[in-house]
């Protein structure tokens, strides 16, 4: 049966923050995600999970400044020892919430540099983020994102993510599969996830073109989720999506599902 997590930064959003995760167990899931947990201590957060028997699936690394318009740091040169220090953040946070898998955002392209600069810097930031992380069992994530939502990010296709893990090469960075991005940039879900599975350990869902609930929009979710219990698919699926109104009315679609 497949596992659904609940994405707190855009699911519960009446709710304070650290009022989510009760709604999100109420509401029958077992797992949550989020963007950024730093503004919380990592206490309050863990406190939280296990009151609320539910397993941290992934959040970001630090990605810079956000409000400024920071997507991430990871093929930007110059900001290496930010880099670092928030993989060291990200860690700490891991450790502390049993957290087996973090996201580095790449960041967004920059005319300061060439694309090869910046494409050796990812690299070389990956890697270094990966061996850290491997220590302690922990995966790095790389995901592609849509150049509609985010115009000049660095990575935004399956088959860059693809060919960019042969050069990082480390055993414990995969990609982030967000079937939403996915579908804008290229299409054909099932034979994506048939080519790139083994390379991928996490997979969001939200409606297209929309990003609402996934019972919504031109693709056809329930057939995927077949699909994906049919082939083996352990992981989880982060619900990053926008709910239409008041998140609980429109979670018909997750009782559907578990059917």
């Amino acid at each position: 049966m497949s596992k659904f997590a609940a994405n707190l930064s855009v699911m519960f959003t009446d709710a304070p923050f650290t009022e989510r995760f009760a709604r999100a167990a109420s509401a029958g899931f077992k797992g949550v995600e989020y963007l950024f947990p730093y503004e919380e201590s990592v206490r309050k957060l863990a406190v939280l999970l296990k009151k609320h028997q539910l397993t941290q699936v992934l959040f970001n690394m630090p990605a810079g400044d956000w409000y400024s318009g920071d997507r991430g740091m990871a093929c930007l040169p110059g900001r290496e020892k930010e880099f670092a220090e928030g993989v060291h953040q990200a860690l700490e946070y891991a450790l502390a919430l049993d957290c087996k898998q973090v996201h580095a955002m790449a960041g967004k392209l920059d005319g300061k540099f060439t694309q090869e600069q910046q494409r050796e810097c990812y690299i070389k930031n990956i890697q270094y983020a990966a061996d850290v992380m491997v220590e302690h069992d922990i995966n790095v994530l790389i995901e592609p994102i849509n150049i509609r939502d985010m115009p000049e990010y660095f990575l935004t296709t399956q088959k860059q993510a693809e060919l960019l893990l042969e050069f990082i090469a480390r055993k414990n960075v995969f990609i982030q599969l967000d079937l939403y991005h996915c579908q804008i940039m290229e299409g054909d879900l099932l034979r994506t996830i048939e080519r790139l599975w083994g390379k991928f350990s996490h997979i969001q869902i939200a409606s297209v073109p929309e990003r609402h609930e996934p019972d919504s929009g031109e693709v056809n979710y329930f057939w995927l989720f077949r699909k994906l219990n049919e082939m083996g698919y352990q992981g989880w699926l982060g619900c990053e999506y926008y709910p239409v109104g008041h998140t609980e009315e429109g979670l018909g679609w997750l009782r559907k599902a578990r059917l």
